[in-house]
């Protein structure tokens, strides 16, 4: 993991942390962004291949996120590099290790990301006596990975998204890049508006049926530990082949940048919500634009988890959070849309200004004393 963060600008980031701990074989890192609307929250990420370059990017997309959403936080992120899949002793000593390495860091509240989940933020809450969202029910928590909050939002822009594309829920084809936490859970909610899941993907390839696919049958799969590969009477494609399926919307909930500019033109669809973190470089929004495929940014379409993860840890009931989720993704999406669609300008550039403001509003209050 490299030693220095290379970008940054007069909104951060604020502070950057390595953790590193030979004998435990834990290296990690927090990138704080920016503290002006409060203390920061955000996900803990574990992959292999992580970096600082990587989580700075992460940590601001959560500043912009967490503004938009109207959130009393600024943005964050934590990274560990490691196995997601790593026995669970392994796992809890090095979450707990960088956890207690950052006990005295108040500018931070943990949250679960890509590799973690609930039970690890019961051994972050255990280890700190607080400072972490996405807990376990039984620690008064929102469990919002299980329950779908990132997936549920999804589905709301999709909402609000679609006219803009002009397409109807109700029969659209939609394809899932990845089909974890976030991914399966928005094909459920967009399948009960009557759209059609035709392709879903893991590491072990796409499935892929255009007459369509039973989402019940996948979730099941995934809810055993099971592949995709395992699902009965589909075609299974190369796992990038995801790109390539004929669709109305396309859903990428994995990794950062899988659309760039030297395979944007591959995707076949009208409409994108971007369920994953900084899915797409900034050239491949460009070249989709170009093409007129509607693309609605990260930190607008998927802030459904961060927004649970904050009303649980301001004490809000689960109703309560899931319907802020609905309003606030919906009306964001929509004035973030109409904003582009007036201005002639990208949805990103759009959201970016609509967050931005938020930010910046809120440092000239601590400025002056009012924060």
């Amino acid at each position: 993991m490299s030693t220095l963060v290379r970008t940054g600008d007069d909104l951060g980031p604020a502070k950057v942390i390595q953790v590193r701990e030979p004998a435990l074989g834990l290296e990690a890192a927090l990138v704080v962004d920016n503290v002006a609307r409060g203390p920061a929250i955000g996900g803990l990420r574990i992959a292999p291949d992580v970096t600082l370059e990587e989580c700075a990017r992460l940590a601001r997309a959560m500043t912009l996120k967490n503004s938009a959403a109207g959130l009393p936080h600024g943005g964050a992120k934590s990274v560990l590099a490691g196995d997601p899949r790593m026995p669970p002793e392994r796992k809890e000593r090095l979450v707990r290790a960088f956890a207690h390495a950052l006990r005295g860091e108040s500018d931070y509240i943990f949250g679960p990301d890509m590799g973690t989940d609930e039970r690890c933020m019961a051994w972050v809450k255990d280890e700190l006596g607080g400072r972490a969202a996405g807990l376990p029910v039984e620690l008064g928590g929102i469990p919002l990975d299980e329950l779908g909050a990132t997936g549920w939002g999804l589905a709301h822009s999709a909402e609000a998204a679609a006219p803009f594309a002009k397409i109807a829920l109700a029969g659209a084809r939609v394809a899932v890049q990845g089909f974890g936490a976030v991914g399966r859970h928005a094909a459920r909610f967009l399948a009960e508006r009557g759209a059609v899941l035709v392709a879903a993907s893991d590491r072990s390839g796409t499935v892929h049926d255009p007459r369509g696919l039973d989402v019940a049958a996948l979730l099941a799969l995934k809810a055993a530990g099971r592949s995709l590969a395992e699902y009965p009477a589909a075609r299974i494609l190369a796992a990038d082949a995801i790109l390539e399926v004929a669709c109305e919307i396309w859903i990428p909930a994995a990794r950062p940048d899988v659309v760039r500019e030297d395979n944007a033109a591959r995707l076949a669809t009208k409409l994108v919500l971007q369920g994953a973190n900084i899915p797409f470089t900034e050239g491949a929004e460009r070249a989709l634009a170009a093409r007129g495929v509607l693309v609605v940014p990260d930190f607008i379409a998927n802030a459904g988890g961060v927004i649970c993860a904050a009303m649980e840890y301001a004490g809000a009931t689960r109703n309560a959070a899931f319907e802020a989720i609905a309003e606030k993704v919906y009306a964001n999406t929509e004035a973030v849309l109409r904003e582009a669609e007036r201005e002639s300008r990208l949805p990103r550039e759009a959201a970016l200004a609509l967050a931005e403001r938020g930010v910046r509003r809120a440092i000239a209050l601590r400025r002056h004393g009012i924060l």
